[in-house]
């Protein structure tokens, strides 16, 4: 299983280096993370496609292997929408919360050695709900679900 933190990494360096695409191995987990990035205006689109390309029409005709997930980076002003993308929850340390720690790290207030978010700052929880897996942390609370706390970003 790929971790998380590969594509916080990926994203986070392709921002700053100004590459207008990044391409990511297609899991759930990458593409639940970029869609919930997408959602919350950090990236302008998400696609399917191949090692070569963003090709939807190519992606079904190629091996697991060769499968990629092409996100379109975002800059206002010629700067990254993206300042910032960290792991919370760690292979040695996974960060799990219930609902009243999820609304205290919403509302600006320090949870089990977590920052606080900041204004423009999202968290992206892992539930246990098959349904809403991946979540960012306002959704999980709306939803009233509970999860792994897993990355941050601004």
């Amino acid at each position: 299983m790929v971790l998380p933190h590969s594509l916080c990494s990926h994203v986070q360096n392709a921002f700053r280096a100004r590459h207008q695409h990044i391409a990511v191995h297609h899991t759930t987990q990458n593409l639940a993370i970029l869609s919930i990035l997408l959602r919350a205006g950090f990236i302008s689109n998400v696609t399917r496609g191949t090692i070569e390309k963003p090709a939807p029409d190519a992606f079904h005709e190629v091996p697991d292997s060769e499968k990629r997930i092409w996100a379109d980076l975002k800059y206002r002003d010629d700067r990254p929408v993206l300042s910032d993308m960290e792991l919370i929850s760690k292979p040695s340390k996974p960060i799990f919360m219930e609902l009243s720690e999820i609304r205290r790290l919403c509302t600006g207030r320090r949870v089990q050695n977590v920052k606080p978010l900041r204004m423009g700052e999202i968290a992206i929880v892992k539930t246990k709900d098959k349904e809403n897996e991946w979540l960012e942390a306002r959704e999980a609370l709306q939803l009233r679900l509970p999860g792994e706390v897993i990355c941050r970003a601004l």
